[in-house]
């Protein structure tokens, strides 16, 4: 008997895999034992083709032979890791091994590189998949326990392969043609393209903005104070100087009565488990991370320290079978500084479980974010122990009950005006105990608007206004830092007193600028921007590009000048605003992407036929290249950075153009 050769994506997974298989001889490229090979990829071995290796007359960027749409797509082995393709190539090949395990990253990515190097090895061998999103002893064992046949994942590399192929489509020929016609190297993607143009469109929201001056009037009822409003509660603003120097005088030291009030208990249950976009968007906001920082410590939390599970998920919950994993979870956080909140859980009869946290219907490839059972948290970076702290917090919260307080409406009469006054009472701090001064540590420095560094329990008078984040300012009697004042008890139909009356001169804000979490809620959202109530709803599932590759999409702006970053704002530079300018609308609408990422998970789901979409995109491809060569702008382009070495527009945009649909 043979045999098995095992193929990992990157040689630290290749040697976890051996060490837990007993592969303790060691090859050049591979690691071996009497039964079993374990050698590894270095990422991506194998890549499409070039243009001008379809045919030479393509070396030359022209317009005329545009698009470029080979009539099939080929492969061939990159220069800098051919080393390592042709020891896994010997060893698919060698008549000593039987069979192969598809052992990569448990994605669409992680298929198509083994499916890549299976094709351009010849190899004919049968192979099984090893699934997997832990990568602690335990999970690879149980992993190797329950393989499945290849053939099982082959929907799953038709859509990889397409996505492969559309992004070359689309960004070679997009990029060649816009270059061409302005003259300057123009990055185009599929999925870039949209983002910037969300980018823009915040730019010039905010360009276009004319602050407004107005003024609101404050109520000082001795015992508590109101904002004065007209009709509903959240229209404060008066934009009449002398309309709020009336108001003021006219309501200040007479008396009035309170018209209502009414109380209200309320729960906010747990925040749900993270997915990689909610990890990187809470990062960003806490620290100041960004995407691509927090994508590479999770995979360094998950590859090498083994102390989470997969981290490239787009899924916020976990399937039934997985209830029973979470008290061994548990039991392995019991230690400091996470002791005092595992054991009042372990204490319970039953660990609490319901749909906000266990619904197999809404996990495709992988479950949320969780932590392993792996112990040692030694020599961990200050960066890893932030996105480690994140995610046990986050998993300890789904354990506990509901945040509950009282929400107090007070509405009060004085000489026809109405002031609004609302004030929170904490009835039980659930889940939040975990973001609390005294539980989170420097973790409650960047509250976030799932409520960490609540204060302690108390009243919290408010105004009648809320901010974006739904949390009001406090207008209730000055007290000692950070504490909150209680409002008074009071009836309806009580007489009181505007004992003074102040008005606040302020100004209407423009639009803020995009961070990388309010981006990556708009790539994953993307349906908002689209139009057609139709499509929008079909979106709500399909947004800009995937958890794994946001980060990559936003970094690649960065990297190709259409965008700055100043603190943590993302702002388009003059040439990215310039492309958005120039590119027809299906270039740059999340309407279009969206489609495609839809078609691309149905292609995966078995539903879709990968010739109909990738004719779909051989359409769309043509339609882009007439619209550059037709349609030519008076937009000028910033002149490009002064290079010591010239460089034709081919050779400058070689080093490009791979990544252009990112």
């Amino acid at each position: 008997m043979g045999k098995v050769l095992v193929i990992a994506e990157k040689p630290s997974v290749g040697r976890d895999i051996a060490r837990v298989l007993q592969c303790r001889g060691k090859g050049e490229g591979f690691l071996y034992n009497d039964n079993t090979i374990v050698s590894w990829a270095i990422g991506h071995l194998v890549s499409l083709w070039e243009p001008e290796e379809y045919d030479d007359r393509y070396k030359k960027w022209r317009m005329e032979t545009l698009p470029i749409v080979p009539g099939e797509m080929k492969l061939k082995v990159l220069p800098k890791t051919r080393k390592q393709f042709n020891v896994l190539k010997k060893l698919m090949n060698d008549k000593g091994v039987d069979s192969l395990i598809c052992a990569t990253d448990s994605g669409r990515e992680g298929e198509l590189i083994f499916r890549y190097i299976y094709q351009m090895s010849g190899s004919r061998k049968p192979y099984q998949r090893l699934w997997i999103s832990s990568m602690t002893d335990e999970a690879i064992r149980d992993g190797f326990a329950r393989l499945r046949p290849g053939s099982e994942y082959d929907a799953l590399y038709e859509s990889a392969k397409c996505r492969s192929e559309a992004d070359w489509l689309v960004g070679m020929n997009a990029t060649r043609a816009f270059t061409l016609q302005y003259r300057v190297l123009l990055s185009i993607g599929r999925v870039q393209t949209p983002t910037l143009a969300i980018l823009v469109a915040r730019h010039r929201e905010m360009e276009a903005f004319v602050p407004q001056d107005y003024w609101e009037v404050q109520g000082d009822f001795g015992d508590y104070r109101g904002i004065r409003y007209d009709r509903t509660v959240s229209n404060t603003k008066i934009f009449d100087r002398e309309k709020a120097m009336a108001v003021a005088a006219k309501v200040r030291g007479r008396e009035g009565l309170v018209r209502s009030v009414v109380k209200k208990e309320k729960k906010e249950y747990f925040p749900q488990l993270y997915d990689l976009t909610e990890l990187q968007r809470d990062a960003n906001r806490r620290y100041g991370f960004s995407a691509q920082q927090t994508l590479q410590t999770a995979q360094d939390l998950y590859e090498k320290r083994k102390m989470i599970t997969y981290p490239r998920t787009d899924s916020r919950y976990i399937t039934q079978d997985m209830v029973p994993t979470l008290k061994p979870i548990l039991q392995t956080l019991d230690r400091p500084p996470y002791s005092k909140f595992v054991r009042p859980v372990l204490s319970l009869a039953k660990l609490p479980a319901g749909k906000r946290l266990v619904d197999g219907s809404k996990v495709s490839d992988h479950h949320a974010i969780l932590p392993t059972r792996t112990r040692s948290r030694a020599n961990l970076s200050e960066r890893e122990q932030r996105i480690y702290d994140l995610i046990v917090r986050r998993f300890l919260c789904v354990f506990y009950p509901p945040y509950v307080y009282e929400e107090t409406q007070i509405h009060t009469l004085v000489e026809g005006e109405t002031f609004f006054t609302k004030g929170i009472s904490v009835k039980s701090p659930g889940w939040k105990v975990l973001y609390s001064k005294g539980g989170s540590g420097q973790q409650d420095r960047n509250a976030d608007r799932q409520g960490a560094g609540q204060q302690d329990p108390g009243q919290r008078p408010v105004s009648g206004r809320e901010d974006s984040a739904g949390k009001g300012a406090n207008t209730g009697q000055a007290g000692q830092p950070g504490q909150e004042a209680a409002l008074p008890h009071l009836t309806e139909g009580q007489k009181v007193t505007a004992l003074r009356a102040e008005v606040q001169k302020k100004k209407t804000v423009p639009p803020k600028p995009y961070t990388e979490a309010s981006l990556l809620s708009a790539m994953e959202h993307a349906g908002r921007f689209v139009e057609d109530e139709r499509l929008k709803e079909q979106l709500k599932a399909n947004g800009l590009g995937t958890p794994a590759t946001r980060a990559a999409i936003i970094e690649r702006l960065l990297a190709v000048g259409y965008v700055t970053r100043k603190g943590r704002s993302l702002l388009p530079t003059p040439k990215g605003i310039n492309l958005i300018e120039v590119v027809p609308d299906a270039l740059k609408s999340p309407e279009t992407t969206g489609k495609w990422e839809r078609g691309l998970g149905s292609i995966a789901k078995g539903a879709m036929q990968p010739d109909r979409f990738m004719g779909s995109i051989t359409r769309y491809v043509q339609y882009i290249v007439k619209e550059a060569a037709a349609h030519r702008s008076n937009v000028v382009f910033p002149q490009e950075p002064y290079r010591r070495k010239k460089r034709t527009v081919r050779e400058t945009g070689k080093r490009q153009k791979q990544q252009a649909n990112r």
